[in-house]
């Protein structure tokens, strides 16, 4: 067998974006380049790797993913080394982080800048992903690491917890509960509620109601938390959300208030993850360390 290092990074790069095209426009190669390099890889463990999936690119085999984890850590082990005679970093190579969209504009440019700062050698891609796609491209090897709420996520995922948050009540400026010193959920449920589309986080906030004996009463629901708080500024409901931006006000520049919930409600967390069935590259374990003592030394949505 005869696998260069050229090969096994076009193999993880196809992994990561799930398309030979993106791949080869990331790496700045030909897409026959990489077509090739996957083909040779394939002959040379006799075992087929990805898959066609129609209109959605292509996918790993359960073979695949093995491959591709242990291609992430010969590649990893050969970065390593490759800085070993550099003076600035013992710590080289590439990481990729996952980050939950909704998080991932409040933490993850501060958190890569103080990363940068202790790891200059390693390579930072970032990814914003929903929480089904976050959970599939950690289980593929496509991301190392998963900035994200702990929710939906399988028993076998390691999470190292950063920071605990308190749910709020979102209202429109000037609504009937906007002078309250606090409101209770079932205050909102009187109101239309405002939800974001993301089915593990409109459950959660089902199930808060529900642990009270509420139903709330769904007004519609959006595609991201910053259409969700416009939404809400304009009128149209009140919301439950545990980020909260600085400077409370939308997009389109209306005002918003922020009320603490008076229920007895468990915290979410803020979390790193990763598949413990695959082996973590020294950058991503350095990367928890930093996270970690960042989310130690800031205030996190705080007013």
């Amino acid at each position: 067998m005869a696998l260069t290092l050229t090969q096994l990074r076009y193999l993880v790069a196809v992994a990561r974006y799930g398309s030979v095209t993106m791949a080869a426009k990331a790496l700045n190669v030909s897409q026959p380049s990489i077509s090739v390099a996957i083909d040779n890889v394939e002959d040379a463990l006799g075992q087929k790797l990805f898959v066609r999936q129609r209109g959605s690119g292509i996918a790993l085999t359960s073979f695949g993913r093995s491959a591709v984890a242990k291609a992430r850590q010969v590649l990893g082990e050969a970065d390593e080394l490759a800085a070993l005679g550099s003076r600035e970093a013992d710590v080289g190579g590439e990481l990729v982080l996952g980050c939950f969209e909704d998080l991932a504009p409040y933490f993850a440019p501060a958190l890569i800048r103080s990363y940068s700062e202790r790891c200059p050698s390693v390579t930072v891609i970032v990814r914003d992903e929903s929480f089904e796609t976050l959970g599939r491209r950690l289980a593929d090897s496509a991301i190392d690491l998963g900035l994200t709420y702990d929710l939906g996520l399988p028993a076998h995922f390691k999470r190292v917890l950063l920071h605990e948050l308190r749910p709020h009540a979102l209202l429109p400026a000037g609504h009937v509960l906007a002078d309250q010193r606090t409101v209770s959920l079932a205050d909102l449920a009187a109101h239309p509620l405002i939800s974001t589309d993301q089915p593990h986080s409109w459950q959660h906030m089902l199930d808060l109601f529900l642990s009270r004996g509420l139903s709330p009463i769904a007004q519609s629901s959006t595609s991201s938390f910053e259409l969700q708080r416009s939404m809400v500024a304009n009128g149209f409901g009140v919301a439950v959300s545990y980020t909260r931006p600085h400077g409370d006000r939308s997009y389109d520049g209306l005002p918003l208030v922020c009320k603490p919930l008076s229920d007895p409600l468990p915290m979410q967390r803020i979390i790193l993850t990763h598949d413990t069935r695959q082996r973590l590259p020294k950058a991503a374990l350095a990367f928890i360390e930093v996270a970690k003592a960042w989310f130690a030394s800031h205030d996190v949505f705080t007013a």
